[in-house]
């Protein structure tokens, strides 16, 4: 196929403010911006992925296409390995040809869900992405797997791209957001963007007769420890200004990783206290749509991407 035309996709990063760190740099040129990012294809894994929630993964899972670098800098991050936005990119750097085809070779094998991991910075190499693979005939659910950190003209460009949004929703505490992912102004950003998700989208999350996401939202919270008001805060953001209808996925997989030791808190997995805490605000404020994980699901989402599959165990 011709890959000029999903290509002019990139042509915004000549001036790129398509997240709110709006930095004005040319991706074309070596001024790049907060995420260090260019305008190639840098993705560090595309893989078949089992670890996500029930209705994105069935029973034969998602190709997820991991960008590296990233546009937020949380010290906690568990894919540090590839979001930080010290090192070097260009070892992951892809054709646009060359992702199409390990993506198209996914789709052959059944999989019919793709989900782009951490994309607020690579919208436009996104996009790129699925009117290539879309040119040659596939059709397959498109998951929007963002940090929440999203401008509302970006998300408000994905209308009719984007087929289920999987936001996270990490803070209300500005001073929290500032201090562990660098954005302060994180929970208004991040609330502004899920509130045009739900203009699109509404509360449903449409499932197909083999129980896949075809259709919606479902937003994650990951619950750290010794930040709980942080959690509550968020799950009262969503009843109340969103709805208690919208899908949750409340995790409790955190582990200490990364930069993480420098604070107190967050230097330990999650107490059992702090998580049913957050378990039964989710109660009282009448959301009963998703999901939980158990305490121990810390054990089980350890990605290494210095392996060929990062969630594979050797």
């Amino acid at each position: 196929m011709d890959f000029s035309s999903p290509l002019s996709e990139l042509d915004v990063l000549h001036d790129c403010v398509i997240c709110p760190r709006n930095c004005h740099a040319d991706r074309f040129s070596q001024k790049l911006g907060y995420c260090k990012s260019g305008a190639d294809f840098t993705i560090s894994s595309i893989c078949i992925h089992r670890g996500e929630e029930p209705v994105i993964i069935g029973s034969r899972g998602i190709c997820n296409i991991f960008f590296t670098h990233c546009n937020l800098q949380c010290s906690f991050c568990q894919n540090h390995q590839i979001s930080d936005n010290n090192i070097q990119n260009t070892f992951y750097t892809l054709s646009l040809e060359a992702a199409t085809g390990q993506i198209t070779r996914i789709l052959d094998q059944g999989i019919n869900m793709v989900g782009f991991v951490s994309p607020s910075h690579m919208i436009p190499q996104m996009k790129a992405i699925i009117r290539a693979v879309e040119s040659l005939g596939y059709k397959p659910t498109w998951v929007y797997n963002t940090n929440g950190f999203d401008k509302v003209e970006s998300i408000r460009d994905l209308e009719g791209v984007i087929d289920v949004y999987l936001p996270d929703l990490k803070y209300m505490d500005a001073d929290l957001s500032k201090r562990l992912s660098d954005a302060p102004d994180y929970p208004e950003v991040a609330g502004a963007a899920l509130k045009e998700m739900l203009r699109q989208k509404g509360t449903t999350l449409r499932l197909n007769e083999e129980g896949y996401a075809e259709s919606g939202i479902l937003i994650r919270h990951l619950v750290l420890p010794g930040y709980i008001q942080n959690s509550l805060e968020v799950l009262r953001f969503i009843a109340e200004e969103l709805s208690p209808l919208l899908h949750i996925g409340l995790m409790s997989q955190y582990y200490p990783s990364h930069k993480a030791s420098a604070d107190r808190n967050l230097s330990r997995s999650l107490a059992k206290h702090e998580y049913q805490a957050v378990v039964n605000v989710l109660e009282e404020l009448g959301m009963s749509r998703g999901f939980i994980q158990e305490l121990d699901s810390f054990n089980h989402y350890r990605p290494d991407f210095n392996k060929n599959h990062p969630f594979e165990k050797d």
